[in-house]
């Protein structure tokens, strides 16, 4: 498209966490800045979309505006509430809207509402690969009324996801974290292209029990989870685990494990087992961290971290939580690519598309 003297209306994600006023982890926002500058070079008026959630409230955006004018180095007009029924003209290069889920329409995918956004542009792109798997009217509504495409990294994250359909093997799935019913499409999807999908976290400490080995007072679902999932050979759980006795960790093995024990992490022994798995690989997926990071229980993420840096496996990670841990650890440098997607990522992963994908295949 030749976007010079246009005005492009960019949706970003740079739904951020944000602790005591301050950005705590700025991924989202670093990762979409390139892009940013890649369409200002093309010579037009970037008009950027976002939402933002804080504790289930949607917060105004002047945080962000400070923070990409200090990172982009020029001036931002950033438009303060909703979106007003009349188009302005401004003469800043980078037009900021204020959290775009302050307007109703939004989250309702109002159709209304997408096209009284998209006089504000004349064309429209989808930068927001890992807030995609919404069906909101920035998402799917806004590409029906301006010519439209995907963005530099919207691409990229599909170029490198989609390395999972056909991986090198042997393929190691690493797979944490909690609620198993989102994870079940791909862990039964991955159950057959996968040489061994390594299931920790407090989802680990479901299956266990589900197993029959006690896991003290750690926090489980009360769910079912097929016995074609649950007892498949394929499927591989901590040997060990650090828990949280009496105020201080301990290291025990499973059979060791006390009623009023508390799994924070996988223990040497499981980390032994999932380090030789990972020298061996051809194919990596991470999503989820193994431990309690956020309470110091970051042993395993670590270990396993380090470990993958020495692997010559193509090895790719993804989920907020797990990003922001290994970006803590500084080691980011041991995986070939990291996601922005956490839900986006494990929904395309499942399925191959998303809605916002289908929405920009549409004329």
């Amino acid at each position: 498209m030749n976007l010079k003297n246009k005005r492009v209306i960019l949706r970003v994600d740079f739904n951020v966490p944000i602790a005591r006023g301050k950005i705590s982890d700025d991924f989202r926002i670093r990762s979409a800045v390139p892009s940013i500058r890649y369409y200002l070079r093309k010579g037009v008026k970037v008009l950027l979309i976002t939402h933002l959630e804080t504790d289930d409230k949607s917060p105004h955006l002047g945080i962000i505006a400070k923070y990409l004018e200090r990172a982009l180095k020029t001036k931002i007009r950033f438009i303060k509430g909703k979106v007003a029924e009349h188009t302005e003209d401004f003469p800043e290069s980078i037009l900021l809207f204020d959290n775009i889920r302050l307007n109703s329409g939004e989250k309702k995918n109002d159709k209304r509402f997408a096209k009284k956004l998209s006089q504000w542009g004349d064309y429209y792109v989808n930068e927001a690969f890992s807030a995609s798997h919404r069906e909101h009217a920035s998402i799917v509504s806004l590409p029906r009324f301006l010519p439209h495409e995907a963005g530099p990294l919207f691409k990229k994250e599909v170029a490198e996801l989609s390395r999972v359909f056909k991986p090198g093997h042997p393929f190691l799935f690493v797979l944490a974290g909690k609620k198993f019913g989102t994870k079940e499409p791909l862990v039964s999807r991955f159950l057959k292209s996968s040489d061994a999908i390594f299931i920790g976290g407090a989802l680990g400490n479901t299956f266990l029990e589900l197993r029959g080995i006690p896991v003290g007072a750690s926090k489980t679902e009360n769910i079912k989870i097929p016995e074609k999932i649950l007892w498949n050979s394929k499927i591989l759980l901590p040997e060990d685990a650090i828990v949280y006795r009496s105020g201080k960790k301990k290291t025990v093995l499973l059979n060791e494990i006390e009623k009023n024990d508390l799994i924070y992490d996988a223990g040497p022994k499981t980390l032994k087992v999932l380090s030789g798995l990972a020298k061996n690989a051809k194919f990596v997926l991470v999503n989820g961290t193994l431990g309690f990071c956020e309470k110091g229980f970051s042993f395993g993420t670590r270990k396993l971290a380090q470990e993958l840096g020495r692997s010559k496996a193509y090895k790719l990670v993804g989920g907020g939580d797990t990003v922001a841990a290994v970006r803590r650890m500084k080691l980011e440098k041991n995986f070939d690519f990291i996601s922005t997607g956490g839900g986006a990522m494990l929904e395309f992963l499942a399925k191959g598309t998303l809605p916002g994908i289908e929405a920009l295949k549409k004329k």
